[in-house]
């Protein structure tokens, strides 16, 4: 564990508490796209699956578990008890284009063949694009609500942060993951834009818009 790491991951936590916060609060999905949390569900559910095989620490086991639950309270919460505010008109995105292609990536190039090593690899894989319905559904509607925008940022600064750990952990450990980091650059690449216009509006009072 190292600052990066740790702040990364308390940015993660952020990220989710906001959008968890924001739904309760205001009894609403509106502007948040199910097709990423479906996404992001999906690369939590693959990625810890050594959950109930392998035990690294109590941190390791709390955070898996965390996300898991959260992802899935999430969905529940957009697809179930506030489905009347989901906005399905906007979030069009075929997430089977992102998928498909990324299965297909993770059983081709991986460290090892075999079942979950595969699995964390897809997973790697697809949250490095998993954010892009929620993108695509910003630029649809034209803006994003402040808090929406606070919740975009907290998730984008996590991966940017954990390309620091990357590098830290290769001078000073001697570690270095190809995969995570490529996939950790893609991500990080496809924030920049909404990086640029939340410092540029959000912090300044005004809401953020992506060009269609």
């Amino acid at each position: 564990m190292n600052i990066f790491r740790l702040i990364g991951d308390m940015s993660h936590l952020l990220a989710i508490i906001i959008l968890l916060i924001k739904m309760w609060k205001t009894r609403s999905v509106a502007g948040i796209s199910g097709k990423s949390q479906i996404l992001f569900a999906l690369v939590f559910t693959t990625r810890y699956l050594d959950l109930f095989t392998s035990f690294v620490s109590i941190y390791n086991t709390c955070m898996k578990v965390f996300f898991i639950t959260a992802s899935y309270f999430t969905l529940f919460l957009m697809y179930h008890k506030f489905k009347a505010t989901y906005d399905s008109n906007h979030d069009t995105f075929r997430i089977e284009f992102l998928v498909v292609p990324v299965g297909g990536l993770a059983f081709l190039v991986n460290h090892e063949f075999a079942p979950l090593e595969i699995l964390w690899t897809f997973s790697i894989y697809l949250e490095s694009v998993a954010i892009l319905p929620q993108l695509f559904m910003v630029s649809k509607t034209g803006e994003a609500e402040t808090i929406t925008s606070h919740y975009l940022f907290a998730l984008g600064s996590y991966r940017a942060l954990y390309l620091l750990n990357w590098i830290y952990r290769y001078y000073f450990e001697g570690f270095f993951d190809l995969i995570a980091v490529v996939a950790g650059v893609v991500q990080t690449i496809l924030y920049c834009d909404f990086f640029y216009l939340y410092i540029t509006k959000v912090l300044k009072g005004k809401k953020i818009s992506l060009p269609a």
